[in-house]
């Protein structure tokens, strides 16, 4: 026969800590199309080396780096944020911004990420009384 044995015990005053994180979801684009100047990094990088940027941009959606080498994928990139982040809009929408202002949707899309991603962590500590 096996015991077990308790190591701890209901207690007086006992307090449970809850962890929620909110992710961002609904609405239009965080910044602008033409908002080249909101993060200088990214209009730096975009300006310097825009497949780079995009290789970045497609590995931290999730996707392989190499995806930005394959026709038709900053495309495909942008309806993907637009649709996981439930951003307000359209095919043609998508494809006028990648197709008439590619390196402008560019950093507008690594703007999004990086803003959407932003976890906001908020603890929630309550005590509760054993009778």
């Amino acid at each position: 026969m096996v015991d077990h044995v308790v190591t701890t015990q209901p207690g007086f005053g006992r307090t449970t800590t809850t962890v929620t994180t909110i992710t961002q979801t609904g609405g239009s684009w965080t910044t602008n199309l033409f908002s080249i100047c909101a993060d200088k990094r990214v209009c730096l990088l975009g300006a310097l080396c825009p497949l780079c940027q995009e290789m970045k941009l497609s590995y931290d959606y999730g996707e392989s780096a190499l995806l930005p080498l394959l026709p038709g994928s900053t495309f495909a990139l942008r309806v993907g944020i637009r649709e996981k982040y439930k951003i307000r809009g359209n095919a043609v929408d998508d494809w006028a911004a990648v197709y008439c202002c590619w390196p402008l949707a560019l950093c507008q899309m690594v703007r999004e990420l990086k803003l959407r991603n932003q976890e906001y962590i908020y603890h929630v500590s309550t005590a509760f009384e054993c009778s």
